[in-house]
């Protein structure tokens, strides 16, 4: 697959720029500390030797990166399930669209269960503000991860969603890949899974002729991920919390520290549960709107199959009744598994706060709010 010369910027790495990237991963000062949580017990110069003799992404996924992934759901995951795998064809391109809760493992974690039902992994979105150090990048690269721009002003955030559209219908319509990308730009911190209409814009800015073909075309995935227990729940609260009265300003190393507690984190139950593809016949209904109604009723499209495939676990129930001081679903969950929800919440105190309870309700809201969305497309 040869991607166009105009996406060099922000495409993944060819197998050619494999060789060379690999002997920076060996020769990088930190590689004996990535090793070990990977290969534990296992001799790093054995390892070193393995990594420098990668020849293709498909080699650097198989051998490193579905390592860790299962590395992960070993020490981390207690059940890992998935659903949904007889809508899509492995012969077939896609987008998944994915609500999005762990910076990495959404997608990371999706990768490893395509891979082992024998589907062709996807291309994967890499935030700009992530790929920061060379040895992020080359991993990140290698991973057939593609770089997506953050921030900047109105007319620089407009070219590179340009850019970005264009880059993900090349590659699923001309290279014949699939690609995997949030439905909202950054994770949801609140529990409130939306797709944001603006994307769906973004999607459409590379085929402006005919929106029904644009969004068709792209085959659209809808994608649920659910943890038992959230990644980064208490970051995600104090982050909350502290933007109430201010812009929230990150501070260095930030996104790397949520990034190895999403991975390290117990997160007891996971399910990624795959929806029917958008399809043609789904859309055309949708013809007379106007643009900005197109865009939130396909949005809304989405949004019903995530949310009816979003599954919800004791920790769910148990914090909507916490929240709302009732016991409406105390029959979802044990005296036991309650206790143990409250030891987590009871983590909350070790934090000077002016406001503990207000602090205390955004973590529950993390956990609650997706019983209240789910509501309304299944039955609870």
């Amino acid at each position: 697959m040869k991607i166009d010369s105009r996406f060099d910027d922000i495409r993944p790495y060819y197998d050619s720029e494999i060789p060379a990237a690999m002997r920076r991963i060996a020769e990088d000062g930190t590689f004996h500390i990535l090793a070990s949580y990977v290969f534990p017990g296992q001799d790093h110069e054995t390892l070193k030797k393995m990594v420098s003799s990668i020849r293709t992404v498909k080699e650097f996924q198989g051998k490193v990166m579905w390592h860790v992934n299962d590395m992960v759901e070993k020490k981390s995951i207690t059940t890992l399930t998935f659903e949904g795998i007889e809508n899509i064809e492995a012969s077939k391109a896609y987008l998944f669209v994915s609500n999005h809760r762990d910076i990495m493992l959404d997608a990371s974690l999706l990768q490893n269960k395509l891979f082992d039902n024998g589907f062709p992994t996807t291309q994967i979105t890499f935030g700009a503000n992530l790929m920061t150090g060379q040895l992020i990048i080359d991993i990140g690269r290698s991973n057939k991860m593609f770089r997506v721009e953050r921030g900047g002003s109105p007319r620089e955030f407009y070219m590179s969603s340009v850019h970005l559209s264009d880059y993900i219908r090349h590659v699923i319509t001309e290279c014949g890949e699939s690609v995997w990308i949030a439905q909202r730009n950054g994770r949801t911190k609140d529990g409130n899974d939306a797709t944001d209409q603006g994307i769906i814009k973004m999607f459409g800015i590379s085929s402006r002729a005919d929106k029904i073909s644009a969004i068709a075309d792209l085959n659209i995935v809808p994608v649920s991920i659910s943890y038992e227990w959230e990644p980064c729940d208490i970051l995600k609260a104090l982050e909350l919390y502290q933007s109430r009265s201010a812009r929230y300003v990150k501070k260095p190393g930030e996104d790397l520290n949520s990034v190895l507690t999403g991975i390290t984190q117990q997160k007891g139950q996971v399910n990624i549960s795959l929806g029917k593809p958008i399809l043609r016949e789904d859309l055309e209904p949708l013809d007379s709107l106007t643009n900005i109604e197109y865009n939130k009723a396909v949005a809304a499209l989405l949004d019903k199959s995530i949310l009816s495939r979003y599954m919800l676990y004791p920790n769910n129930f148990i914090a909507h009744d916490l929240r709302f001081g009732k016991k409406r679903y105390v029959s979802r969950y044990t005296p036991a598994q309650k206790a143990l929800f409250q030891a987590r919440l009871s983590l909350l105190d070790g934090y000077d706060v002016e406001e503990p309870d207000v602090l205390r309700d955004i973590f529950l809201g993390i956990y609650s709010n997706p019983v209240d969305n789910c509501r309304r497309f299944q039955e609870l």
